[in-house]
C-alpha cells in the first residue's frame, strides 16, 4: 500500500532539519543552527542528538551558562521519559525477584536504589560538572 502525504517534505522533516542544522554549523552560522535545534527539541523533547549539538555549540562559544541550561533541560526531559516508561510489575513475587537480581548484579544498592543512570543522563551529569568547573574559571 502506498502512502500519500499532503506535504511530502513533512515525512522526513526532522531528519532534513538535522542535516540542515549540521551544515549551518559547518559554515559557522551557529545562531541559525541553534534555532533549528531548539525547534526540534520543542517537537521531540527526547531528541538526544539535538541536545548534544546545542551543548557542543555553546561549549565552543564559551557560553557555559547556556550549556548548563541545555544540560539541565535534557536531563529533566529524559528522566521524565524514563520515569513514564518504567512500570513496576504488579506481582509482588516478580518485584522481589527483580530487586534481588539488581542487587546481585551490582546494579542496585542494598536499599534497592539504582546505582547507574541510563544514557544519556549519566554522560550529561558528568558534562554538567565540567561545565560548572569551566564557568568558575
Amino acid at each position: 500500500m502506498k502512502m500519500v502525504h499532503k506535504n511530502p517534505a513533512a515525512a522526513s522533516e526532522p531528519a532534513d532539519q538535522l542535516v540542515k542544522a549540521k551544515q549551518l554549523e559547518a559554515r559557522g552560522e551557529n545562531q541559525e543552527a541553534i534555532s533549528i535545534y531548539e525547534k526540534l527539541i520543542k517537537k521531540n523533547r527526547v531528541s538526544e542528538y539535538a541536545y548534544n549539538r546545542l551543548m557542543i555549540i555553546y561549549r565552543k562559544n564559551k557560553e557555559y551558562k547556556k550549556e548548563i541550561a541545555v544540560i539541565d533541560a535534557g536531563i529533566k526531559a529524559f528522566q521524565e521519559f524514563y520515569k513514564s516508561s518504567l512500570k513496576l510489575p504488579a506481582d509482588r513475587k516478580i518485584r522481589t525477584l527483580s530487586n534481588a537480581l539488581l542487587k546481585a548484579t551490582g546494579l542496585a544498592d542494598q536499599k534497592g536504589k539504582l546505582l547507574y543512570e541510563r544514557e544519556p543522563i549519566g554522560r550529561w551529569i558528568k558534562r554538567r560538572l565540567l561545565a560548572r568547573k569551566k564557568l568558575k574559571e
